[in-house]
């Protein structure tokens, strides 16, 4: 079965150890997280782990189940690229007299980017977008020296109009009224 990259949307309660438990389910079966974003999410108390990682289906089903029988975890999902809407973002820090010597300005409108800070010493640049966007405009900037360079993990949303979660928790009510 060919591998291929999954998200994975995690609602949990905020609690300390649960970053631990959801990695280490990935470590016992010898899976790397490619990318890792946690924050608060629309619904108060509630966070969001978004996790992603090159596996099988199978797999992969198994690792939600597994994360599901967390006792903070309200609920799992597990997505592929057809499902959501994702952004990565990425700083790129460059020295600012490579930056006078070029075209730069060029670089930075074809590939969406923009300048957050200009200093004496470096200039920094933000692009939003996929990985292969992001990776495209590092290459560009290679040249000039680049001093720093980082990425964040996806930020997503699912093509659903509603939220998952809320979905789950509605059923989960209606149930517990029955």
């Amino acid at each position: 079965m060919e591998e291929q990259l999954f998200t994975i949307s995690v609602f949990t309660e905020n609690r300390v150890t649960l970053l631990h438990q959801i990695s280490m389910i990935f470590s016992r079966r010898c899976l790397n997280i490619d990318s890792l974003t946690v924050s608060a999410c629309s619904i108060e108390g509630v966070h969001k782990f978004t996790i992603t990682c090159y596996s099988t289906r199978p797999m992969m089903e198994h690792v939600v189940k597994q994360i599901e029988k967390r006792i903070d975890v309200i609920k799992a999902f597990l997505l592929t690229d057809s499902e959501i809407l994702f952004q990565e973002v990425a700083l790129y820090k460059v020295p600012t007299e490579s930056v006078v010597n070029t075209d730069i300005e060029d670089i930075v409108r074809r590939h969406g980017a923009r300048v957050l800070e200009i200093h004496p010493e470096y200039t920094v640049f933000e692009k939003t977008g996929h990985t292969d966007e992001i990776m495209e405009l590092y290459a560009h900037l290679k040249p000039l020296g680049i001093r720093q360079f980082v990425r964040s993990g996806r930020v997503v949303v699912t093509r659903s109009s509603r939220e998952l979660v809320d979905e789950f928790l509605e059923k989960r009510m209606k149930k517990l009224q029955d």
